[in-house]
């Protein structure tokens, strides 16, 4: 039974690792996509922590490709436009860098501490996601 539920707790990173972005994927099926992986590190056991350190960081560089398009659009914008995306950029990247330390903290966690470690990554990657999430639909405006 254990392994049936960390089975369907994985589904979701399956399934964001098999299914490339179509045309039609939104910013918001992608913020949902992350946000749901990015919560799947919760069900992680201690024993499992190699993996769920490997998944996070691999979640993190998902997002960095992401981040990079909204960079490339931002540096078409001009004036005010540009100033708020720059600013949602910002905001995005300091999202990005905690997601990483969170990552890291999980690589370092002990048993003791590995509740902790994993909400703490499956928080500041819920924050991303959404933070990702509403720029991209800023982008869109």
């Amino acid at each position: 039974m254990r392994t049936f539920i960390r089975l369907v707790a994985l589904l979701p990173i399956v399934l964001l690792a098999a299914a490339p972005l179509s045309a039609q994927t939104t910013s918001k099926d992608v913020g949902q996509k992350a946000s749901e992986t990015g919560e799947a590190i919760r069900d992680y056991t201690v024993e499992k922590k190699n993996e769920a350190v490997a998944q996070a960081k691999k979640l993190t560089a998902d997002l960095d490709t992401k981040i990079k398009e909204l960079e490339t659009e931002t540096s078409k914008q001009t004036g005010e436009a540009k100033a708020k995306a720059e600013a949602q950029l910002r905001d995005l990247k300091a999202k990005r860098a905690k997601a990483s330390q969170k990552a890291n903290d999980l690589g370092r966690a002990t048993k003791a501490s590995w509740e902790r470690a994993k909400e703490g990554f499956a928080d500041a990657y819920r924050d991303l996601a959404t933070a990702y999430e509403k720029a991209a639909a800023e982008f869109k405006k």
